[in-house]
């Protein structure tokens, strides 16, 4: 990312635009964010939480803009402020019910990115979120002479009976004679 545009129109901006005014101002300056990190399950590179905030909160700051992203109600919100006039702009997720400390944090630093990506309309790519969404794939089943083979294979010591559970649907009474 490089540095953000100095001009007179960003000292300006922070006395005399209103908040869409200097959000449109920041936005002229701001850049797609490099991707940094690897999503080691699936393969996938994306923007991390500070990527995303190294990209946009220093040129925000220097239109006059001030950035949180407050944990309230149950909700992960991205605000926008304008430090002269008070005026501000959000974007909020709700979180899911999780109990285990570590999955919460996960989330409310996935959604803390989802949310600024969104009130910024930042160029990026969600890799990692997009792979885990899809629905798995449904595992094949195994009729008549297919199972046969099947059983044969395992007998034989070409499969085990873990990895045909593991790539079939079974039915119980299958699993039985496995």
């Amino acid at each position: 990312m490089t540095a953000p545009r100095k001009t007179p129109q960003v000292e300006e901006a922070k006395t005399t635009l209103n908040i869409y005014q200097k959000l449109h101002l920041a936005k002229q300056s701001m850049g797609k964010v490099i991707k940094n990190a690897t999503n080691p399950h699936f393969k996938r590179s994306y923007a991390d939480i500070n990527a995303i905030l190294e990209a946009v909160e220093p040129i925000l700051m220097d239109c006059g803009l001030l950035l949180l992203q407050p944990v309230r109600d149950g909700k992960v919100f991205t605000e926008i402020i304008d430090i002269e006039t008070g005026d501000s702009m959000e974007s909020s997720l709700e979180l899911p019910a999780i109990l285990d400390p570590q999955k919460l944090l996960s989330c409310i630093t996935y959604y803390r990115r989802g949310t600024l990506v969104s009130l910024c309309s930042l160029q990026a790519i969600d890799d990692d979120g997009e792979a885990a969404s899809k629905a798995p794939k449904a595992k094949p089943t195994l009729d008549g002479d297919r199972w046969s083979k099947a059983l044969k294979a395992v007998n034989d010591g070409r499969y085990s009976a873990e990895q045909i559970k593991e790539q079939y649907n079974l039915t119980k009474e299958q699993e039985a004679q496995l």
